[in-house]
């Protein structure tokens, strides 16, 4: 691993790639940025904008983007910023060009559908050779490339290696918090992106903020269950990564997630509301893994349950709304 880490590599030049990307050159550092669209490409080095996903900010100096996958890898630090469903593949085609001893952050945030595996345990399927870290919090792409302040947790289980990663990627307004618990970081935003669909679906369905609110915290409730099963530490799942997650993504339509579940309460199904074009909702793709894992480790996640149903078109709204309010009385 170089000592100084001044060159980084960004996968993925979506919103949050994009934001990722302005803040680690606002950061001091030369920025290779990988889109797949040659727009994407073009309309960042040409007009220092990500037209496409992120319109509106104008981008570093030091940032250039690239459609060239392995050339775009040879950096000090690489961040996979690719939709979860596909990080997987586009890992397996870097295999080869990641050397030895890089530092690779995970900056998605879900559960393979196929294997039930978290990032990280995709990311040591394929490029062993790499050193994990997770990168997870608040944040809205949107507020990141403007320097709006924004905390985030950066896990990861090398202290020295985890400091290095704070300098090279942290500013004045974009504040990474150190920790060692990958899992918990991983849980925490793979769980609450299914929870704020079911957050949008009651606010769609106008059942009410107090509704809102009760489903959020035993929401939060499930997600602590689930990662204390893995091994997860409370003090993260309460964190930033966690908590604070759920909080921001629950609670506003900036959120694709919490925008599906407004559609889908107000009547919309799931076809739909991808035929305008949203992209991917991560919420949506992780749902039906999170409800086999939760079954496979025995662990009580009625909410993730019901929204996975709902998104395979096993049971309607109505009924899912039914069966949670008809569960038995519990102690809290």
């Amino acid at each position: 691993m170089s000592s100084d880490l001044q060159n980084v590599s960004v996968i993925g030049g979506g919103a949050w790639g994009t934001a990722l990307a302005q803040t680690c050159a606002q950061a001091g550092r030369k920025v290779t940025l990988w889109a797949r669209e040659d727009d994407v490409v073009e309309s960042i080095n040409t007009a220092r904008e990500n037209q496409r996903f992120l319109p509106g900010a104008t981008l570093h100096e030091n940032i250039t983007a690239s459609a060239d996958l392995h050339n775009t890898a040879k950096a000090d630090i690489i961040l996979m910023v690719v939709p979860a469903q596909f990080t997987r593949t586009i890992l397996n085609e870097l295999r080869p060009t990641i050397a030895e001893g890089t530092p690779v952050m995970l900056c998605s945030k879900g559960i393979e559908q196929k294997s039930l595996e978290l990032m990280s345990d995709v990311l040591k399927d394929t490029v062993p050779q790499a050193i994990p870290s997770v990168l997870s919090g608040p944040s809205f792409a949107k507020d990141v490339v403007r320097g709006l302040p924004t905390a985030v947790t950066l896990a990861c289980t090398d202290p020295v290696i985890g400091r290095a990663l704070m300098s090279a990627i942290g500013t004045r307004s974009f504040r990474p918090y150190l920790s060692h618990d990958l899992i918990g970081a991983e849980i925490g935003g793979a769980v609450k992106n299914v929870l704020a669909i079911a957050c949008g679906i009651v606010l769609g369905r106008q059942l009410g903020k107090s509704a809102h609110a009760a489903l959020l915290t035993r929401g939060f409730a499930e997600m602590t269950r689930l990662g204390m099963a893995f091994g997860a530490l409370p003090e993260t799942l309460r964190g930033l990564c966690g908590l604070g997650d759920l909080v921001l993504t629950c609670s506003s339509e900036q959120s694709r997630n919490m925008s599906c579940g407004l559609a889908l309460g107000r009547g919309e199904t799931l076809d739909e509301i991808y035929a305008k074009g949203t992209g991917i909702i991560e919420g949506a793709a992780t749902a039906p893994a999170l409800a086999e894992l939760a079954a496979r480790k025995n662990v009580d996640m009625p909410i993730s349950a019901a929204i996975a149903a709902i998104l395979t078109g096993r049971i309607g709204i109505d009924e899912a709304i039914e069966g949670l309010l008809s569960r038995p009385f519990q102690v809290e």
